[in-house]
């Protein structure tokens, strides 16, 4: 009999990386013919897309029906358990899987960045469920010393889109840049990383990435703005509105790529893109670290020359070395769903 499986996630919100990380994980629950459903923000176009069942996430009665007749849940993958986005975020998806608890539905913590926890009552939250989960999994080694501290035994596993085979294609010389509006990026640090960009690649193609519409955009058209004014020549072009397998190809044509958001930084290092990361997060901290990427650091008395030195002598080889070695472990979650 066909296993029933429920997905909680950032699904629906039309997120690259989480949307990515949804596909991945359906392709991979087809192979089994398992009965999906997803909760989501916006349930039409989820199960439009996927061709599977989808839920409203925030409809407390379609939830509980929801966990209740599941035979297991999937929480993840990306950063859900973690306070600094949002307070409100982490009770929620930490309120999904104590309701899943409650049911008696066997809990997968699918590939998560845990953290940063700031508040001790998110800490306390957090462990107690991570504790009744029938298998934690999370994406980077300091996950998984932060939780062996508090007596939590979780599995490494990469990011699920290091398992999907990408595009390696020709470098056309042009210079990716993905933003995203956030609390500690201001017009200071936006400006002089415009003059470092002009400076250094004026003669390039500058291609500004749009991840999640609603947060990217105006800081991206912002940016646009800054390199015309130091430049006017500059040649530039807004990337939007394009499915996922267009922004990958488009990455994997780029010769450097400048990004922000998780997954424009590991699609990068996938494709052979010599790649300069910004630390908005701790897990995009976590990624450069461990693939040896350098990084932006958002500091008042930034050093730009530094990082885009060390990104111009990257060798792309060992990018891909790099997420070669970052193979996912698909065995340590097959077995709940034959």
């Amino acid at each position: 009999m066909a296993k029933k499986v429920l997905l909680s996630g950032y699904y629906g919100y039309d997120n690259f990386g989480d949307e990515a990380i949804l596909s991945v994980i359906i392709d991979r629950l087809n192979r089994f013919g398992a009965e999906i459903t997803v909760l989501s923000n916006s349930p039409l176009k989820t199960s439009k897309s996927y061709g599977v069942k989808a839920v409203k996430n925030f409809d407390l009665l379609m939830l509980i029906a929801a966990i209740s007749s599941t035979d297991v849940l999937i929480s993840g993958g990306g950063s859900l358990l973690q306070d600094i986005t949002s307070f409100k975020s982490l009770l929620y998806y930490s309120f999904v899987i104590w309701l899943a608890c409650v049911f008696k539905k066997p809990v997968i913590i699918f590939a998560q960045g845990i953290g940063p926890l700031r508040r001790k009552l998110a800490k306390k939250i957090v462990f107690n469920l991570l504790s009744r989960c029938e298998l934690v999994t999370v994406r980077d080694i300091k996950s998984k010393k932060y939780l062996k501290r508090v007596g939590i035994n979780a599995k490494l596993v990469s990011d699920p889109v290091f398992s999907v085979e990408l595009p390696l294609n020709e470098k056309e010389g042009t210079v990716g840049v993905q933003l995203r509006a956030f609390k500690s990026i201001d017009d200071a640090f936006l400006f002089s990383l415009a003059q470092q960009i002009v400076t250094r690649f004026s003669d390039r193609k500058i291609e500004l990435y749009v991840f999640q519409e609603t947060i990217d955009y105006e800081i991206c058209k912002k940016f646009e703005k800054m390199l015309k004014t130091i430049n006017p020549r500059m040649m530039t072009e807004i990337v939007k509105n394009t499915s996922q397998t267009d922004v990958i190809i488009r990455i994997s044509r780029l010769e450097y790529m400048i990004a922000m958001r998780f997954h424009a930084v590991l699609v990068a290092i996938k494709t052979g893109v010599k790649t300069l990361a910004i630390n908005y997060d701790a897990k995009v901290e976590k990624l450069a670290y461990e693939a040896f990427l350098p990084l932006l650091t958002m500091s008042i008395e930034e050093d730009f020359d530094a990082p885009f030195d060390r990104m111009e002598q990257l060798n792309p080889d060992k990018l891909l070395e790099f997420s070669r070695s970052q193979n996912f472990e698909w065995n340590l979650f097959d077995k709940y769903f034959t």
